[in-house]
Parts: structure tokens; sequence; C-alpha cells
């Protein structure tokens, strides 16, 4: 008897129909003799309804309260779902985040997941029951408050109930029939892939790709927890997510696995940075302290006439206005001339493991983009990925044209979206 933990997202749970087919896959899963846990996120689009009714209140929603009300979503997912498993003869219980073990932080909005004791969850299993999860919460180890995981919470729920539960692997399900060389929405032609490993799909995530949320791939390296990704609308086999590629699997003799992009992102560059240590400390501990990510920094040659610099860094849009604040907020300390802000950005990722033996791979990414008339901004590398920036209109063009320059292109036909979101 295998224990699977099955993940479903919002755009498999969209409304009743969709509930009473993945019910279907679950004990289908169930009758062939497993145990199942199942993860599921709010209904199609509610958790960005309840965030804009929340702003219709208030332009400031307080984050423990913002919190109680989002985890309604998924409450209203795992209830639904298992009475439409109780209607196909099986027993199902639904457990909230708390219920079912999370612990987490107490960052409200982007919590990080402490420990999972799922003793419920196993009481539920033994007794033959199906368990049903709510994704995307937890309950704060301090403060006992309802928190929430940040957006696509609910992979790393489903990857950390299966690592407790020593599961035999946890499926992800989602509107693509697995993870593709890049968004099948921008190339119809995408490749769908057979396998790819956990360091590949952290980057993949990291770049922007949102078949899988980065913290669930995180979680999963850490506990070689096995993630296998795969469509809820078809039976297709999908795309694991391992270690190592399976011997034999082509990908592995692959230069470039995928091509991710986003344009979530805004560019931040401070003007007339006085070019002396300890400066650019200052600056990134006072954004570290205001608890903002950024993730590609560049600093340019300082001008020996003035000997000032200038530096310049991406975030999430989301958190420009806070990072901008900040830095207001220390100007005089630092004695930097001005702030310029840019949220017309795009970020566009090339990942593979095999470019760290393959020589060329830069010179052909960045011949195929200026083929493509796209100018070059930032460029951030690691030993399997390179990123650019550039501006958000032209970013698209990019990924079709870095996606053929690698040959990357599937020529049996396009991809199947079955939902929209790719979550």
């Amino acid at each position: 008897m295998a224990l699977i933990v099955q993940k479903y997202g919002g755009s498999s749970v969209a409304d009743a129909e969709g509930m009473k087919r993945v019910a279907v896959r679950i004990v289908t899963t169930k009758r062939a003799g497993n145990q199942v846990v199942v993860v599921v996120s709010a209904m199609g689009d509610t958790t960005d309804e309840l965030i804009d009714l929340a702003n219709q209140i208030t332009p400031i929603p307080q984050g423990r309260e913002l919190d109680m009300l989002l985890t309604a979503g998924e409450r209203i997912s795992m209830a639904l779902l298992a009475m439409a498993i109780s209607n196909l003869g099986h027993e199902a219980r639904s457990f909230t985040g708390s219920q079912a073990g999370v612990i987490t932080d107490s960052v409200h909005g982007k919590a990080r997941i402490i420990d999972v004791t799922p003793g419920r969850i196993k009481e539920a299993l033994e007794e033959g029951a199906i368990a049903i999860v709510a994704g995307f919460q937890g309950i704060s180890q301090d403060t006992k408050d309802v928190t929430t995981l940040g957006r696509g919470g609910s992979d790393t729920t489903a990857v950390a109930l299966a690592a407790a539960l020593d599961a035999d692997v946890c499926e992800i399900y989602t509107d693509v029939d697995g993870v593709y060389s890049a968004d099948p929405r921008v190339v119809p032609n995408a490749r769908k892939l057979k396998s790819v490993t956990y360091d590949e799909m952290l980057e993949l995530a990291a770049s922007g790709a949102k078949v899988l949320h980065l913290r669930c791939v995180e979680y999963a390296r850490r506990y070689e927890m096995p993630i296998h990704v795969r469509s809820s609308f078809s039976t297709n086999e999908g795309t694991w997510v391992v270690r190592n590629h399976p011997e034999g699997d082509t990908m592995e003799q692959a230069i470039i696995s995928g091509i991710a992009h986003d344009k979530s992102e805004a560019k931040i560059t401070i003007v007339g940075v006085p070019d002396h240590t300890g400066v650019a400390a200052r600056i990134f501990q006072a954004i570290a302290d205001s608890d903002i990510n950024i993730d590609m920094i560049v600093q340019n040659v300082s001008a020996a006439s003035t000997g000032l610099t200038d530096i310049s860094f991406t975030l999430p849009k989301s958190e420009g206005p806070s990072a901008t604040a900040t830095l207001k907020r220390i100007q005089g300390e630092v004695g930097f001339l001005s702030i310029q802000y840019d949220d017309q950005i795009g970020k566009l990722s090339l990942v593979g493991a095999g470019m760290r033996s393959h020589p060329g791979v830069t010179a052909n990414f960045f011949a195929a983009l200026s083929e493509a008339g796209v100018n070059i901004e930032m460029i951030s590398t690691s030993e399997i990925r390179i990123s650019i920036i550039c501006r958000a209109a032209d970013l698209e063009r990019g990924v079709k044209a870095a996606h053929s320059a690698f040959e990357l292109d599937e020529s049996q036909g396009e991809a199947t979206v079955y939902g929209g979101t790719g979550r």
C-alpha cells in the first residue's frame, strides 16, 4: 500500500463540476489500494476576490485579519471536496492547516513552515478515511494565530505533509500536463519534460515559472521527496521532479531544460552612491530590515571624477513602494543623489544543468535576443542559469526567440492548456 499526497490547484476545483471530477480521481487512487491525503487550494479566483473585498473595506488590511479572511477560501474547497467524495461512497475528513498540524512562524501573509505534526491525518488514514487538508495555511507557533504561506503556498503544504508522513510521492495537479520547456501560453509548441532535477526546478521556479512554488521545491529537495507534476484534466503522465534525471531520459543530455519568464518584478536604481566601504552594506541592510526580498543586483564602476556609482536591483513590484520609502529614509545618512523606479521590466531566464559543460550557451542566447531586437539591461548567472532583464514589452518575443535558438520546440503539435493560470 502506497501513501500518496495529491495537491489540486484552484483551476482544478474552480466549480462544482471540477470538484466532482477531482473527487473521482481521488477515489480511483484510493480504490487502487493506496492511502490518500489531498491538499486543496481555494476555488478558481476566490483568493483574489477576497483580497479585492478586503481592499474595498480598507486600503491597508490588518495582517492577522486578512489571513483569517483568506484562509476561508481553502476551507470552502476542502469541505465541498469531502462532500463530493462521500457521495462516491468513501469516507473523507477535512482539516484546516492548524488541524493538520502545519506549524509556522508568525509572519502574516508569507509565513514559513517550522514543523508539521500530522497526528490527526495519520489517525484518519489508519481508520481508512481520505484526508482532505486546506492548503496555504497554518498556525503560528508563538501567537497561535492563523497564518497564510503566501502565493502558491498550497504546493508547500503538500510537500511538507508528504515529507512528514513519509509518503511515496507528492502529486501536484495543475491545468497543464507537466513542466514544459517554456510557458505553453507564450510558446504553444513548448516541449513537456519527462523529468527535471530539483536544482533545475528551483532555478525555473525562482525565475518565474508558475507551475511549482519555489519553497515547495526547496522542501522537496531537502527531504528528497519526488514530485509528480501532472494535469487533473487528463490521465497523461506528467513531469517527475527528482534529484537526478533517470537513466535513459533524453533530457539528461539536453543543454537547456527550460526557459522561464517573469513580469512581476520592478527595478530600482540608486543614483550617485558614494563608492566607500560599507555603503552597499548599509543600503541592503536597510532593505533586509524592511523584510524585502531582492533578486538581481548590478553596481556600475564608479566615475573617477566624482567617486560616485549607481546600484540597480530588482524586487517584486508589490514591494516597490516599501523599498522606495526605506531608501528615502536613509538617503541623508548614505548620501546618494536620487532613486529611479521602473516597473516596466521583464526577466528572461535560461535554465539547464547541461550548460555547465557546454561552451557557447551565453553567446547563442545573446545572439538570439539580438536578432529578436531585445535589448539587455541587466545580467545575472548561476552555474545552471543565465537571467537577463529587458523591457516588459519585449519579453515574450525574447522567450520565443531563445526557445527556438536552443531547439526546444516540440515537433508533434501544441501543448494542451486545460485551464488558465498554470497553477
